[in-house]
């Protein structure tokens, strides 16, 4: 499996409190918690800072998964580079969405939706529901589990029905989440994850790990194939006008 995590690597920056929790930026933990669950899979980081963010077509067409963390910079992505990852994940490629990336360019492309939805930081606790157990993303991870300090996301949560919805969230303010869900794009799936905020250590914590590392796997590609155009082909057997001009009426 051949990971891509793109992390913009801002916050870790340029935020004292951010980096006493995540000191060597958050796409290190992301980086330990794919290789803790499959320790054989090959794991390359782009950045925002990065010519191409990191995410040339070279990167892109080896890439299997992308895991894609963004926040303060969504409008500083390329459009160009935004739509190569989306016409990836068109092909086959898997795209895993974690937190503030409801907002990136590649996702809301993906969606077709604006990807809004209601937040607040307050310290909050945050309790997740399984509502999937035999699903493979949430494989070893118990029927629900708490965060003791989050970000609250609230819905309406901007986005098409998904093809699975596997994990609600309730907020200890009042509000609920669905907070993983799956879609498929053309050839490739696309997971989204809720929990992640930047001043929060929740990458670390065992359940959270395992369900980013099992939704890079199921996501990550099984097929690739560019179906951007729309070709005319040979009929496989005789018709009756093999040679005849299609001309458009009025």
């Amino acid at each position: 499996m051949r990971v891509t995590i793109y992390n913009e690597y801002l916050h870790e920056v340029e935020a004292e409190s951010v980096r006493r929790v995540y000191p060597d930026g958050i796409h290190a933990e992301l980086r330990s918690a794919v290789l803790e669950h499959a320790p054989g899979a090959e794991v390359r980081v782009a950045t925002l800072r990065e010519p191409e963010h990191g995410l040339t077509q070279e990167v892109v067409d080896a890439t299997d998964v992308m895991l894609w963390w963004g926040h303060k910079a969504h409008a500083e992505v390329a459009d160009a580079v935004a739509e190569r990852v989306q016409r990836a994940v068109l092909g086959g490629m898997g795209l895993v969405v974690l937190h503030s990336g409801h907002y990136s360019k590649p996702f809301t492309r993906l969606m077709g939706t604006h990807g809004s939805l209601k937040w607040r930081e307050a310290d909050e606790k945050e309790r997740l529901w399984s509502l999937q157990p035999s699903h493979p993303i949430l494989a070893g991870v118990p029927d629900s589990f708490e965060l003791e300090q989050e970000e609250m996301y609230g819905e309406r949560f901007d986005v098409p029905d998904p093809d699975e919805l596997l994990m609600i969230s309730w907020f200890q303010g009042g509000e609920v989440f669905r907070s993983l869900m799956t879609w498929r794009r053309g050839h490739g799936r696309v997971v989204y994850f809720r929990p992640g905020h930047e001043t929060y250590p929740t990458y670390r914590n065992p359940h959270v790990r395992r369900i980013v590392a099992n939704a890079a796997a199921y996501a990550a590609a099984r097929f690739r194939r560019d179906e951007s155009r729309s070709p005319e082909t040979p009929a496989l057997e005789p018709v009756p006008n093999p040679g005849k001009e299609h001309v458009l009426k009025p």
